[in-house]
């Protein structure tokens, strides 16, 4: 029943217009409610005059008085009044929840206290299922971190403008605080004009971005306490790694990759034919490594169809009718030695983050 007067007198206020603006003026001045004299007044039918001086008395906004003979005297009534009158049992409801809620706490504050002793004790691991979940605990270790962040993104290239945006506020409210931040990229976010002015914008801030044409997977990392990796099945969730030797080593095959990867820089500004020819390179090293398709593009951060359009022209270059004849063409001609073998890839183990 509380919650229906409330929603009534929620309701008062809303729906009033320019004839009730006017009948409230007309009354402010005259001082009566009869609906004869405010139609007449101002210039409407005595049943809308009645309805309006009725939506006003529901809006606390009109008061009536009774004088000593009977007779009746109608008072406009300052808005600030009015809302006070109407706010006052809403403004109780919402004290009253808000006891409620420090007293919730209050009760679960020895449980919370319970499942993180545990967990220091030995838990490791856990499991977030659901995209909620990961984003309430990615925030919470944002706004508990303190020294660091690493970042490995993945497919950088693909991001959207919104994207973008949404990581430079978070970003910037980190780097106000003094945080240190480092994310790698794969070479393809050059290509793309959202992520060229989100990493320029963030690097004025303090950011510090890289990009490889290889990456080991998605990882972020904070304060090297806690760790975030995506489950195995490509949803959206997360396990949070807590561990210290594990955190510790995911934050060295971070390092490694950084340590060879190039600052960021867009295709343009590095020159797209030294960009092709990286990625040429690449791309031959992985035929020759007896890659898939998917597992190409996966690598390097592109679609499918680009993968496969550059394996095409390598294929077409050496003259290769099978991806065997591709690695045993480059072999032959040097290429592989060029690409540096194994650069770029990760220490052993890696590809499981």
């Amino acid at each position: 029943m509380a919650v229906q007067e409330e929603s009534g007198l929620l309701d008062a206020a809303r729906g009033l217009g320019e004839t009730d603006l006017a009948v409230y003026g007309w009354v402010l001045e005259q001082r009566t409610g009869e609906p004869e004299a405010v139609a007449e007044g101002v210039g409407i039918t005595t049943g809308e005059a009645g309805a309006s001086l009725e939506r006003l008395r529901r809006a606390r906004l009109l008061h009536a008085h009774t004088g000593p003979g009977g007779s009746q005297a109608v008072f406009a009534v300052a808005p600030e009044t009015a809302l006070a009158q109407l706010a006052a049992p809403v403004e109780a409801r919402i004290r009253e929840q808000q006891a409620g809620l420090a007293g919730m706490r209050e009760d679960l504050g020895p449980f919370v206290a319970r499942y993180h002793q545990r967990r220091a004790r030995g838990e490791g691991l856990e499991l977030l299922e659901n995209v909620q979940d990961v984003r309430n605990t990615l925030n919470q270790a944002s706004d508990r971190c303190c020294r660091e962040v690493l970042t490995s993104q993945p497919g950088g290239g693909a991001r959207v403008p919104e994207a973008m945006q949404e990581a430079l506020v978070r970003d910037r409210a980190m780097l106000a605080r003094g945080i240190r931040l480092r994310t790698l990229y794969h070479h393809t976010a050059r290509f793309n004009g959202p992520s060229q002015a989100y990493v320029a914008a963030a690097s004025a801030l303090g950011g510090q971005y890289r990009t490889a044409h290889e990456l080991f997977g998605r990882l972020i990392v904070f304060d090297r306490e806690v760790a975030f990796i995506p489950v195995k099945d490509d949803s959206w969730g997360a396990v949070v790694i807590r561990e210290p030797s594990t955190v510790a080593y995911l934050c060295e095959i971070f390092e490694q990759a950084w340590d060879r990867a190039t600052p960021f820089a867009d295709a343009a500004d590095q020159g797209l034919e030294e960009v092709s020819r990286e990625i040429h390179e690449t791309i031959v090293r992985l035929l020759a490594a007896g890659l898939k398709d998917e597992a190409i593009a996966r690598r390097l951060g592109m679609s499918l169809r680009t993968a496969r359009r550059h394996i095409a022209d390598i294929m077409e270059e050496l003259g290769a009718a099978s991806r065997f004849q591709a690695g045993a063409h480059a072999a032959a001609q040097g290429l592989l030695a060029a690409g540096g073998g194994s650069e770029g890839q990760p220490p052993s183990g890696a590809n499981t983050v």
